[in-house]
């Protein structure tokens, strides 16, 4: 099944690319989560559209995202969570609650999108997350999880 793919999918493209995946993939996963959208041939006018705006929001050039890694790299990342008494959090962090965290210790601003967690965080501790700014670049965050 053809799809025009909306958000940046690990492994199979960027938003505005026009791929080819299996139908169960295409029907089950990628479009019920807004990823993807059905192929049409006035799809064609909305594939120009996510294109411009990915431009607006991406970094352009290796050089600004080495510039990007560098910033997220030098900050420490503290992320206050409810947890019990054994470490263990009511719930799980989310590339949402990473995002906010670096931007509120003073890091740049990152897409949720972009936070790569390996495995789910539910307990206290120290973590490294992966963001990836760029195809070829990706940047390692320590990030600190401590109760609140």
């Amino acid at each position: 099944m053809k799809i025009i793919l909306t958000h940046e999918v690990s492994g199979l493209g960027a938003a505005g690319d026009v791929v080819d995946v299996k139908d169960g993939y295409a029907r089950n996963y990628l479009v019920p989560r807004g990823f993807a959208i059905r192929w049409t041939k006035g799809g064609e006018k909305d594939v120009a559209q996510i294109r411009r705006a990915r431009k607006i929001h991406e970094i352009a050039t290796i050089e600004q995202a080495n510039e990007v890694k560098a910033k997220l790299e030098g900050v420490k990342v503290r992320l206050a969570t409810r947890a019990g008494d054994a470490g263990r959090l009511f719930g799980s962090v989310t590339p949402a609650d990473i995002a906010t965290a670096i931007e509120a210790s003073g890091g740049p601003k990152v897409d949720k999108r972009r936070v790569e967690l390996g495995s789910p965080i539910k307990t206290l501790g120290s973590y490294q997350v992966s963001v990836r700014l760029h195809t070829d670049v990706a940047a390692n965050v320590g990030i600190e999880v401590v109760a609140a």
